[in-house]
Order: structure tokens, then C-alpha cells, then sequence
């Protein structure tokens, strides 16, 4: 075995001399034992020419002083991003100082091009070129992974997701640029300071949807002020007057739909500066997990696998719908238990009149809580089992079913007792202290759950590292290896779902019924100020690094912060109409209370869309550069399509990256390539 593993290392010195400064960008890890032929055949499509089915990347082992680990360094030369920065649609800025889609014949009207400045392309987005290349790999003839004829493949099947469900692959994680993360550490989280975050650092380094979060986390902070502001007069002067909360209520209304609005146009100002506001996803490839028969897209033309459209809504309504009512059903059911509970503590007040009784009285809401947030976690993983199994076809799509499921079931676990209690029950001291006890325990079960306990873990396994290892040498392969067994054991990073999720529950707290406890806003603030360092503390030092991921919005978060809005305004009408200052305009007809309530009602949703109409999503500016440059699209378009047939060259499937490159450059289109522009 070492002697195979040797000359399969030297095999690959050849490598070398198609990129003689290798950097490593993406780590694969195979698990122990993995046979040689598997290896070889993988090494193989990584590196074979895309004509041939490969990803035309870059391959070595990690070597370190125990020999060959099964470890390998994904890489790829300067060239071969350049071409996948167009694959991939990126955007970046021009001498002009506009924004426009990279390609590879026009490279040097962009801003800091240059053949030899490898550094135009951040480590972010090179990683992610890889990424989208080596999941993109996929079976052709293949009938199994070699070595392994239980792991079954068919023609469209993703080889890497084959190789992780079937244990073979045990991850692919990007490597950290030590010296980034230091600079971007300090400037970030290292000192308390009050300022803004550096967001465009935080882009560069984690890519564009990380750094989107910590924008609207930071935004959301910021907004939350106001209401903080205001809140904390009311419940110092006026906790027992719920009449004076109607003002509260009023402003609370504005609010919510203003930042959303306000938000939409600063996320444009980012996304176009960063670049992502003008990429193209129209055609999303196919998601690594999606599986089905290998057909034709009938849009692009494109290989890609075909699954029936009618069997995924079979799944989705004979399965995935019963289950989540079932599961609706069971936090409602669990929600009566807790005011069961609530009965007691209070009959036991009564008997004792003690201040252990009085404690007491907190008990069962805290006891809820910590329930809510157990079932809100099971439940996830559930949804996350169930959305795909239902083999959605884009990650969009399968994104979009998994938040729906979730984010119905968490917002009737959270908010179905406090609905309850406000329209139901009419008993608005329980309102408070169970709105207080649910956001209080929430926002600490979260911050001990997320941030406090992996870095701890995390910091009580470097500490065992550093034990085991030896001193550091200044030999650059025993640093690297070092490095990659660190990285390869920290915790990985699962998205920005369950940051979102919290803030879209608290968003909750805050809007529906802050009227009746006004503190809410202020816990709120001060969560998420601790949040955004936490958040920032376990990105740097925590988890692996991810995979940057293009994005131009908070995609379907904001649909479901703005439904939530109008919730809110339906939610803070009926509490104002229920409030003693109100109910005593109406003394004579019950009657002609409900029908101004829902007058009132509909009238602020209908200035509340007029506000969303209104208010437009884009600056102008913005708006005026992104109209000039789908004029010039147009005109582009125009003139290729009156020289196509000039300038059309055909070459065989073995082409050189050079040769290509060179076409690409002189105008020529590939034919044998799947866009015109990829590598042949």
C-alpha cells in the first residue's frame, strides 16, 4: 500500500509543471482506507478536460511527516479562474468605474487587471469557482464508484454527492488565508468599539451572502433604536397603564414597514457595489443533491438530470404536508400543557402567598421556552430531511420549501401562546411576563447554543492540537499541514438559516405585541450587538471557512419579514381596539368597535403598500446605471449576432486552455463548449 501510494504521488509531479506556484485553495478529505483505484479514478475527472467530462482543475496530497494522508489540495492556474470567473457570471468593476459581467476577451478594461496580478480574483471567489466546478462533475457511463460497486452511479448522477452519501468523501472545505484572517479579526471583532462593521472586508473574505447577513444584522440593530428609545419611558412611567400604549402601537405600525423599505434600497447600494445585483442566475445548474435521468434542458441545451415534475408534488402533498400539519398539531397540544402548568403556578401563589411561589410563577414559561426551542430544532432537521427528499431541482427552490416549512412551524411554536393569551385569554399581565420569559431565555439559549459552546469546544480541541504537535518549522508543506488538520477538525459553518430564523422570531417579539411589554426592543438591541460579535468570533475562529455564495437580497427572508410586518399591523389594531382608552368611545355597540378596528385596520395595510410602492427598491443612480448597461447589452448583442457567422471557429475537444483563450480573446466562439465561453 505505501508503495502504491508513493508512485501515485509521483505521478502527479506532473502537475507541477502545468502550474509551477500551486496555491491551494480547496481541501478534500477521503476517508481511511479509501482503495487506490477510487482515488485514481477520482484524481482523474478532476483534473481531465471538461470535453471529457473533468473539471480541468489542479490536484496534489497532502505530505506530511507521517507520509501520504488521504488529503488532497484543489487548486487551479490563473488561467483556468479567469475562464470560470466567466463561467460563473461574476461581476466586477471596470476602469470606468462601472460594474459589468467579467469575461475573459475583454479582462483588461477591468479595474487592477493585469496577466500577472493573480490577486484580481479574491481567495473567496476562486473557491468558489472551484466549487461550483467540482460540483458539477457528474457520471457519464459510470455504473459505480470504482472500488465500491454498492456505491451505484447513473449518468447525471453528482459524483461528489455520491462520494459523500456513501462515505467515501468525507468533506471539501476552502482553506483560510491566515494572514487575511488576522487583519480582518482585528478590524472586526478584536476591539469593542462603536462604529460600522467592515462589511466589504467581510465580503472579500467570506463572500457575498455572509456579509449581507452582518449587513442587515448590523441594519436591523441600528433600526431596533428607535423602538428602544421610546420604550423605555413608556414602561418606567406607564407599566400599569396599558391605555398609553396606544401611541406606542401607532408608531410601532410606521416602524415595521419603513426599515423594510429603507433596507431593500441599502441592500442594492451593497449588492451593486460588490457586484452580485447585476449576475445572471436565470439558469441555475442543477443542485448537487438534485438526482434523476440524464436528459436535455430544453432552455439552454444543456446535459443535466430530468426529474418529473408530478412526482416531486406527489411527495410534497401526499407526505410533506401531512407531516407538517402532524407537527402543528403536536405544538398546539404542547401549548395547552403549558398553560395547564401555568394554572397551577398560579393556584399554588394563591395557597402559599411566599416569595418561592412568586418565583414559581416564571417557572412554567421558562419551562416552555426551553421546550419551543428543543422542538424548533428537531423539527428542522426534519424539514431538512423531508425538502430533499423531494429532489428540488435548483438550491433556490429547495431553499425556498425548506424556509417555508420551517418558518410556519416555528412561528406557531413561538407565537401561538401569546395569541392565545392576548385573544383568548384577555390577560394581558401574562401577555408581558410570557413575551419577557420567551424573548429573555430565547436570546440566551441561542447565544450559549451558537456561539458560546463550539467556541469553547473549539478551543478546548486547539488546546489538545497544540499539545500533540511539534514545533513549528519554517518548512512551508509541514506548516500547510498543520494548518489543514486544524481546519479539517473546527466545526462546520451550516449557513446563515438559523441566523436569519432568529432574527426573523425576534423581529416577531418586537412587532406584534412590544405595545404591551416596550422593553422588548431594548433586549432585542442589546442581543444583537453581543450577536454581531459572537457571530463574527465564531466565523473567524470556530467554524471552517465556507464557500462564498453569490447573492443580490436576503432572497426570501425579506418576504417573510415583510408578511410578518403585516401580521404585525392586523396584531397591534385589535390591541388597540381592545384597550380601555379605545373600548370607552364605543360604549353603547360592541359592534361599531370591530367595524372601526377593521376600518382603521385595512387603511393603514392600504398606506402601508402605497408606502412599498412608493418607496423605491433602487437609488436612482443605481436604477440609471443598471438601464445603461442593458442598453449596451443590447447594442453588444446586436453586433455579434451581425458577426457571428464571421467569426465562428471550430476546434477539436483537445484544445489547449491557451488555445481557447486565445480564441475567446480574438472574438471566436467555442463550439464545442456549453456556453460559448467555457473551457472545451
Amino acid at each position: 500500500m505505501a508503495e502504491e501510494k508513493k508512485k501515485l504521488v509521483e505521478s502527479w509531479s506532473f502537475l507541477d509543471t502545468v502550474e509551477s506556484n500551486f496555491r491551494p485553495l480547496v481541501v478534500i478529505e477521503l476517508a481511511k482506507g479509501t482503495k487506490e483505484e477510487t482515488i485514481e479514478w477520482l484524481t482523474k475527472r478532476i483534473v481531465d478536460k471538461k470535453a471529457n467530462g473533468g473539471a480541468q482543475l489542479l490536484i496534489k496530497p497532502l505530505v506530511t511527516k507521517n507520509g501520504v494522508e488521504n488529503i488532497y489540495l484543489v487548486g487551479a492556474s490563473h488561467l483556468r479562474l479567469l475562464l470560470g470567473a466567466e463561467a460563473v457570471g461574476l461581476v466586477k468593476e471596470c476602469s470606468d468605474n462601472s460594474m459589468r459581467t467579467f469575461t475573459y476577451s475583454s479582462r483588461k478594461t477591468f479595474k487592477h487587471f493585469a496577466d500577472d496580478n493573480h490577486n484580481f480574483l479574491t481567495m473567496a471567489e476562486c473557491q468558489y469557482i472551484i466549487k461550483h466546478e467540482l460540483e458539477n462533475l457528474r457520471a457519464k457511463n459510470e455504473k459505480m464508484i470504482p472500488g465500491y460497486p454498492q456505491a451505484k452511479l447513473y449518468p447525471g448522477k453528482s459524483i461528489v454527492r455520491r462520494l459523500l452519501t456513501s462515505g467515501i468523501l468525507v468533506q471539501i472545505f476552502p482553506l483560510h488565508d491566515r494572514e487575511e484572517l488576522k487583519k480582518l479579526s482585528h478590524s472586526w471583532y478584536g476591539r469593542v468599539k462603536v462604529g460600522y462593521q467592515p462589511l466589504d472586508d467581510i465580503r472579500c473574505y467570506f463572500g457575498e451572502t455572509i456579509a449581507l447577513y452582518f449587513g442587515f444584522l448590523e441594519y436591523f440593530t441600528f433600526a431596533l433604536m428607535p423602538m428602544a428609545v421610546i420604550g423605555i419611558p413608556y414602561y418606567v412611567f406607564a407599566w400599569e397603564d396599558y391605555d398609553k400604549y396606544v401611541m406606542f402601537a401607532t408608531f410601532n405600525l410606521l416602524w415595521s414597514t419603513v426599515i423594510l423599505e429603507v433596507w431593500k434600497r441599502i441592500c442594492a447600494i451593497l449588492t451593486y457595489r460588490w457586484g452580485t445585483l447585476l449576475m445572471k442566475r436565470q439558469f441555475e445548474e442543477p443542485r448537487p443533491g438534485f438526482h434523476g435521468v440524464l436528459g436535455i434542458n430544453p432552455v439552454t441545451g444543456r446535459e443535466e438530470p430530468v426529474y418529473s415534475s408530478i412526482k416531486r408534488q406527489l411527495r410534497i402533498y401526499l407526505v410533506s404536508l401531512p407531516f407538517v400539519c402532524l407537527c402543528l398539531y403536536f405544538s398546539l397540544y404542547v401549548m395547552m400543557i403549558y398553560f395547564d402548568l401555568e394554572q397551577w403556578a398560579l393556584d399554588y401563589h394563591k395557597e402559599n402567598e411566599s416569595n418561592f411561589s412568586s418565583l414559581m410563577l416564571y417557572v412554567p414559561s421558562i419551562i416552555y421556552a426551553v421546550v419551543i426551542e428543543i422542538m424548533n430544532r428537531i423539527y428542522r432537521y426534519a424539514a431538512e430531511f423531508l425538502t430533499s427528499w423531494e429532489n428540488h431541482r435548483l438550491e433556490s427552490s429547495y431553499q425556498n420549501h425548506l424556509i417555508l416549512k420551517v418558518l410556519v412551524f416555528n412561528f406557531l411554536n413561538c407565537f401561538a401562546s401569546l395569541f392565545y393569551i392576548a385573544f383568548v385569554l384577555f390577560d394581558m399581565k401574562l401577555l408581558r411576563q410570557s413575551l419577557a420569559t420567551l424573548l429573555i431565555t430565547s436570546q440566551i439559549l441561542n447565544q450559549f447554543a451558537e456561539s458560546l459552546l463550539p467556541y469553547w469546544l473549539q478551543k478546548r480541541y486547539n488546546r489538545r492540537m497544540k499539545k500533540r504537535m511539534c514545533s513549528k518549522k519554517t518548512d512551508m508543506d509541514l506548516s500547510l499541514a498543520e494548518q489543514v488538520n486544524m481546519e479539517k477538525e473546527m466545526g462546520t459553518y451550516l449557513g446563515t438559516f438559523d441566523d436569519y430564523l432568529e432574527l426573523f422570531l425576534q423581529f416577531g417579539y418586537v412587532s406584534l405585541f412590544s405595545c404591551v411589554y416596550p422593553l422588548a426592543a431594548v433586549f432585542a438591541v442589546l442581543n444583537n450587538i453581543t450577536e454581531i460579535y459572537s457571530d463574527a468570533l465564531k466565523m473567524c475562529r470556530v467554524y471552517k471557512r465556507p464557500f462564498a455564495e453569490p447573492t443580490a437580497n436576503i432572497g426570501v427572508w425579506q418576504l417573510a419579514f415583510e408578511t410578518m410586518s403585516v401580521i404585525s399591523v392586523v396584531t397591534n389594531c385589535i390591541l388597540i381596539g381592545m384597550s380601555p382608552q379605545v373600548d370607552a368611545l364605543f360604549p353603547d355597540s360592541k359592534m361599531d368597535l370591530v367595524l372601526t378596528v377593521a376600518l382603521v385596520e385595512h387603511l393603514l395595510l392600504a398606506i402601508k403598500f402605497i408606502m412599498a410602492f412608493v418607496i423605491p427598491d433602487k437609488p436612482r443612480d443605481i436604477q440609471m446605471k443598471l438601464a445603461k448597461l442593458e442598453f449596451e447589452s443590447l447594442e453588444a448583442l446586436k453586433q455579434q449576432v451581425t458577426g457571428c457567422s464571421s467569426k465562428t471557429h471550430r476546434h477539436p475537444p483537445e484544445t489547449s486552455l491557451e488555445t481557447h483563450a486565445a480564441l475567446l480573446e480574438n472574438g471566436h466562439l467555442c463550439s464545442f463548449c456549453s456556453t460559448g465561453s467555457l473551457i472545451a
